[in-house]
C-alpha cells in the first residue's frame, strides 16, 4: 500500500481551487497595479505554481515594492515580527 502525501497542498488543494480556476481568471484580474504603501489582501487563486502559502490567506499586507510582475508585501505576524513575501498580482486584491 502506498503512503499518503504530506506536501504543501495536502488536503487543501480542493479548497484553494474550487472557485478560482486559472482558466476562469479574466484579463482584468491578471493585470493589476498597486501603489507602493497601499494595503492589499492576499487571496490565493487556482494557479499552483506561484501561489503563496495557505497560512497567509486573507491576511492584510502592505505593498513595499514591485518586483517584475509581482509585488513584495509585508505582513505583521505578531506585534514584534514582520514577514516579507513576493506575491504575484493575481493573488492580491485591494483592501
Amino acid at each position: 500500500m502506498s503512503q499518503r502525501s504530506h506536501g504543501l497542498f495536502s488536503g487543501r488543494s480542493r479548497h484553494l481551487a474550487r472557485h478560482n480556476m486559472p482558466s476562469r481568471l479574466g484579463i482584468s484580474k491578471r493585470i493589476k497595479s498597486f501603489d507602493i504603501g497601499s494595503k492589499v489582501v492576499i487571496l490565493p487563486k487556482g494557479n499552483f505554481r506561484n501561489i503563496p502559502h495557505p497560512r497567509y490567506r486573507g491576511r492584510v499586507a502592505k505593498v513595499m515594492e514591485k518586483r517584475g510582475d509581482s509585488y513584495v508585501v509585508e505582513i505583521d505576524v505578531s506585534k514584534s515580527m514582520k514577514k516579507t513575501l513576493v506575491v504575484p498580482q493575481i493573488h492580491l486584491n485591494k483592501f
